[in-house]
């Protein structure tokens, strides 16, 4: 399967879209008012709104070509260093599909009280696949503990947030990621109301609170 920063360096080179590079880390420049620095995962989309995303609150951790396996081994390593926050937002999937079974083990890793993020991500043109309707499916199945960040939605709604890619972002669509990251820091905010936790016979019926 073709990689997006493979095929975004042909269709339109970009400093986002450069090889696959390094991690980079860009810490949090504004108090996101959640305790320790809520953390985004992501690959070469993200990093080009990292700084805008630093700007709300994140610590950002991203890598060009990363794929789901890779951001779930980043929370594995969080989490044995005990340096989780309350909330971590995922922005992957333009490099390889993103399952269910991707979802289950990230919500185990991040144990019960904390809130993922799921942004919803574009994908290559002509590839046969559907995350954003996963990640969809999976934020209707654990309300309490997923939060949906719809940026294929968003996408749909405003143009001039990607460049001809399809992926990676203008300086319109680092500021509407940014803005978008948002919802998952309002779940910890003081004074959030909390969604409604269902009873365990509703599980199956698309409420329940763990994988």
């Amino acid at each position: 399967m073709a990689v997006a920063c493979a095929c975004a360096a042909l269709l339109a080179p970009h400093p986002a879209s450069a090889g696959c590079g390094k991690t980079k880390r860009f810490p949090a420049t504004a108090d996101a008012g959640a305790g320790a620095a809520p953390l985004a995962i992501g690959d070469s989309v993200l990093l080009g709104a990292a700084e805008e995303a630093a700007g709300v609150g994140y610590d950002v951790d991203v890598r060009g070509c990363r794929q789901i396996s890779e951001g779930l081994d980043v929370l594995r390593r969080r989490a044995r260093r005990g340096r989780l926050p309350s909330v971590v937002a995922i922005a992957l999937g333009s490099n390889a599909s993103i399952a269910e079974s991707d979802v289950r083990t990230a919500l185990r890793i991040l144990g019960p009280s904390r809130i993922l993020g799921l942004v919803t991500p574009r994908e290559i043109r002509g590839m046969p696949l559907d995350d954003a309707a996963t990640l969809r499916a999976a934020a209707r199945r654990w309300p309490a503990r997923i939060e949906l960040v719809d940026w294929v939605a968003r996408t749909k709604r405003q143009r001039g947030l990607t460049y001809s890619d399809g992926i990676h972002l203008t300086a319109a669509g680092q500021r509407a990621m940014a803005e978008l990251l948002k919802a998952p820091l309002a779940r910890v905010a003081p004074g959030a109301a909390k969604p409604e936790t269902p009873s365990e016979d509703q599980a199956d019926g698309g409420g329940a609170t763990a994988p």
